[in-house]
């Protein structure tokens, strides 16, 4: 999972875009013109982009942040009323000067560029006015008071005090942000389970603070020093008056559909995806890659089960209950080897280790240099997923990628915690390393973000960064990962079937209606996870709408893409040349990175 921690966020963000293909050459009064409007069309897209840039940061400053951009780091977002309205008019504004640009006298770059920016545009008016979601999503509001001091205090782009002294401002406009989330949230419209998600999130507000404040507190002197500590205070006792209102409040009043329902999902999906397959198209093909992958899981069940004591029946032709036990029992032998308890980060660390010299030994992509490091999922953001990609915004060079992973709960019981090491076995973690790592989120943020559109950085596609992990997978499968070991491709493909099963439980949650037995039938026995891995995913199919499918819809663009490059070159196809001119598109949508690749028309 590619982690943003804006992706709740209200606002968008956008940055300046520089024209990144060179004028036409001109060599005939009729090319002289064309390059002419196009010149000028290109210019005043960039300076679209730059008025852009500057109203939107100043309006988003925690995105602003998170982008690198840092001049509005001692404030917050403002979820007024009158911020809201604020919000839209400038949208409506931006998108009225987008309207007067002839987009087909654009570059081909800025072609693409433009039609990311009108997604994003009517995208976030939409969200404001119709899907509403600052009214009944209190996630929302936790996902950007956490990010106004993660985002400060976990990169260091400047020295500490300058952020510290951020951070106190922030401090001390947070109890103003907790506040308009108490009154703009509307009780009978909010899921009892986004209630009781952000009853849990909550205080880890003040974890931050202990973790990323409080012990840096000394380093300032004086009147930044008595700040500072009243800050703290009083954010801690505004913490406490909110934690109060959620379980006294909002909890027991929560009374909202979790479900939005055929008609958002279908406007949402569309914003999320900028893709082409319909909502029923992702259903058939998503069906259709259960029945196919189920068959391959068959095949290799069949090869390590041959002769082993105590194994299911083995027929040519399986019937469905034949194909299950084979399945599981091959899958068992996965489950088996597993780290233990307290050594899953250390084994995460030696997995990345081994991804990253087999990338680079079978000549896969070219391998950045960028530091990455993997650390303990903040608190205020678990429980959503196991693990995600944090990388730096575009506009900070040089800074750390997090692979972040949430820590087993102290409180979990052994039987717990073996059903989640299960899952998290040892070749699920290696999986979990190439996703995440190495050549999956962290390579392709290190390769995207270099190209010369801030725009398109910013906005990059989900699907397309979703996608490219889970196409990282089959690429490190096929090439021999492990040497060939049949229960590392047995993994994989349950791994895959998670992301294929992400796209059907969305879909059949939101739209169609399903219960909860429903879902785990879907994820455990279907698709072959764990309880307790199903169980956290019904959480998150419930709390979030449209992204689950991110992973299934933009990895089979991937696949096709590839196939159609590989059709096109024949002969002259490399692998690794074709990914690095995959990724040094800037991560726009995969529809559009195949246009500018096969040099077919934009849109």
């Amino acid at each position: 999972m590619r982690h943003s921690l804006l992706a709740l966020s209200l606002l968008a963000v956008l940055a300046g875009c520089q024209p990144s293909t060179a004028p036409a050459t001109v060599d005939s009064p009729a090319a002289a013109t064309t390059a002419a409007t196009q010149g000028e069309a290109d210019q005043a897209f960039a300076a679209l982009a730059d008025r852009a840039l500057a109203t939107w940061f100043e309006q988003s400053p925690i995105s602003a942040t998170r982008t690198g951009e840092h001049r509005h780091d001692d404030r917050v977002d403002d979820l007024s009323a009158e911020g809201r309205q604020r919000v839209v008019d400038a949208n409506r504004a931006l998108l009225a000067g987008l309207d007067a640009i002839d987009a087909s006298q654009l570059s081909r770059d800025n072609q693409v560029d433009a039609l990311l920016l009108r997604n994003r545009l009517e995208a976030t008016i939409w969200n404001v006015e119709t899907l509403q979601s600052w009214a009944w999503d209190p996630l929302l509001y936790n996902g950007l008071a956490g990010g106004a001091i993660y985002n400060l205090m976990a990169r260091e782009f400047a020295p500490l005090p300058e952020r510290l002294a951020s951070a106190t401002a922030r401090m001390e406009a947070l109890p103003t942000l907790l506040a308009q989330m108490r009154a703009n949230l509307d009780p009978a419209r909010v899921p009892k389970v986004h209630a009781e998600t952000v009853s849990r999130q909550n205080r880890g507000l003040l974890s931050l603070v202990d973790q990323f404040i409080t012990p840096h507190a000394g380093s300032l002197e004086g009147k930044a020093r008595t700040r500072l500590d009243a800050a703290v205070a009083g954010l801690r006792t505004a913490v406490d008056e909110h934690q109060a209102w959620i379980d006294g409040t909002l909890v027991p009043n929560a009374a909202g559909d979790f479900r939005i329902g055929a008609a958002l999902f279908d406007q949402k999906l569309g914003y999320s995806l900028n893709a082409s397959l319909s909502r029923e198209e992702i259903r058939q093909r998503a069906q259709a890659e259960i029945v196919r992958v189920r068959e391959e899981m068959y095949a290799i069940a069949q090869n390590v089960l041959k002769d082993r004591d105590g194994a299911p029946a083995l027929p040519a032709t399986p019937e469905d209950a034949q194909q299950q036990a084979a399945i599981e029992a091959a899958l068992e032998l996965a489950y088996a080897e597993r780290p233990a308890r307290d050594a899953v980060f250390d084994f995460a660390r030696q997995t990345l280790e081994t991804a990253t010299t087999f990338t680079r030994e079978h000549d896969l992509v070219t391998v950045p240099d960028a530091p990455v490091r993997i650390i303990e999922m903040p608190e205020f953001q678990r429980g959503v997923a196991v693990a995600y990609c944090d990388s730096p915004g575009p506009l900070d060079k040089g800074l750390e990628t997090y692979y972040a992973i949430s820590p087993i709960p102290d409180d979990w019981s052994d039987d717990q915690a073996t059903s989640f090491l299960r899952e998290y076995n040892d070749r699920m973690i290696h999986l979990l390393s190439i996703h995440e790592g190495v050549p999956g989120h962290y390579l392709e943020g290190a390769h995207s973000v270099g190209h010369p559109s801030t725009l398109r950085a910013v906005l990059r596609s989900g699907p397309f960064a979703e996608g490219w992990a889970v196409y990282t997978e089959e690429v490190m499968a096929q090439a021999g990962y492990l040497d060939h070991d049949p229960l590392f491709r047995l993994v994989q493909l349950k791994f895959y079937l998670r992301s294929v099963a992400n796209a059907i439980l969305d879909i059949g949650v939101h739209v169609d209606g399903w219960e909860r037995e429903q879902a785990m039938e879907l994820m455990v026995r279907t698709t072959f996870q764990q309880e307790s891995e199903a169980a956290g995913k019904w959480i998150r199919a419930q709390v979030s709408s449209a992204q689950l499918p991110t992973y299934f819809v933009g990895a089979q663009e991937h696949f096709d893409m590839r196939r159609a490059v590989e059709a096109k070159r024949g002969d002259a196809f490399d692998l690794k040349t074709y990914h690095d001119e995959v990724l040094s598109k800037g991560a726009p949508p995969v529809r559009f990175v195949r246009q500018l690749i096969l040099d077919e028309p934009i849109g």
